[in-house]
């Protein structure tokens, strides 16, 4: 594993209107902003959904997670670009074969806007070959 303290992890995704109508259908958040588009044909994007942005570090790295803490501050529309980025706070391997990881991120819309931040941490387990 070649995480290490102060790493930053960046990515982005565009949310498509697809995203929040499939997103919809999974998690029953059917208020009417998510169903009804605005003057500028957008749909809000669910905040669980915005909130996989930085989550999909614990499934590249897998994370078990143990703590996850998500403050929204603006909304985010379909067909917005998302950039996250998450910065390793703590990284620590222990004698029991896991590793304790501890981050905190940020996402910002195309405008440079911040819209989501937050932190999480839990642990990895190390996977042994034959056993």
């Amino acid at each position: 594993m070649a995480l290490q303290v102060g790493e930053k992890i960046t990515f982005e995704r565009t949310f498509t209107m697809a995203d929040v109508e499939l997103f919809t259908k999974v998690s029953k958040d059917e208020g009417v902003h998510h169903i009804t588009p605005d003057e500028q044909g957008r749909f809000v994007v669910q905040g669980l959904l915005t909130a996989t942005l930085p989550t999909k570090v614990g499934g590249d790295y897998n994370v078990l997670a143990r703590k996850m803490n998500f403050e929204f501050l603006r909304p985010v529309f379909s067909e917005d670009t998302i950039r996250c980025e998450v910065i390793v706070e703590q990284f620590e391997p222990d004698e029991k074969n896991r590793t304790a990881i501890t981050t905190t991120f940020s996402c910002t819309n195309q405008l440079d806007k911040e819209v989501l931040k937050g932190s999480f941490s839990g642990i990895i387990l190390s996977i042994i070959n034959g056993g």
